[in-house]
């Protein structure tokens, strides 16, 4: 008896939080059609989504579609290279690995399901491909945010010494 109250209460514990984008569970967002996402949405995606989709756009679900579809069973599918830093991310994008360019390169950015035993966090890896400058995986918390809040197009600043005439102090620095 004792025993079941003990793991019973570490099962209440153990509970991680389940994924759900303002109040709907991932497993009912990926069924719903794409007029109730739109719904779910912030205001400026549902104007953008409500417009219509564009040609390029719609080329580029349907591209994100095949590769996910042409994919091995549990391997991740295609990287689908794309210039459209404006293109919403919805929920049939889930799973995709999509290029996206900073107006250099492309950087890889996954989105992709968290597990449930597991509470969901962002992991960042950095990988040396010839084209790609870097891995980023992200879970289903991008829905309705734009694919180029995922590639950023500078390069942060490091400050390191003042050099030569930067500022009065830097005067004594010797010159080698």
């Amino acid at each position: 008896m004792a025993d079941q109250i003990d793991a019973e209460e570490l099962k209440k514990k153990r509970q991680f939080r389940k994924f759900a984008y303002r109040g709907v569970d991932l497993e009912q967002l990926l069924t719903l059609n794409l007029q109730e996402v739109t719904k779910l949405l912030p205001c400026r995606a549902r104007r953008v989504i409500r417009r219509g989709a564009k040609h390029k756009k719609s080329a580029l679900m349907k591209k994100l579609r095949n590769a996910k579809k042409n994919a091995p069973v549990n391997e991740k599918p295609e990287v689908v290279k794309t210039h459209l830093r404006n293109a919403i991310i919805l929920p049939e994008m889930i799973g995709c690995v999509v290029g996206i360019h900073n107006g250099k390169v492309y950087n890889q950015v996954e989105i992709k399901v968290s597990p449930p035993s597991f509470p969901p966090r962002p992991v960042v890896r950095l990988t040396t491909v010839m084209w790609i400058s870097q891995a980023v995986c992200f879970q289903p918390e991008m829905i309705g945010h734009y694919l180029g809040e995922f590639s950023m197009t500078y390069k942060p600043v490091k400050h390191g010494r003042p050099g030569i005439g930067a500022t009065h102090s830097s005067r004594f620095i010797p010159l080698k």
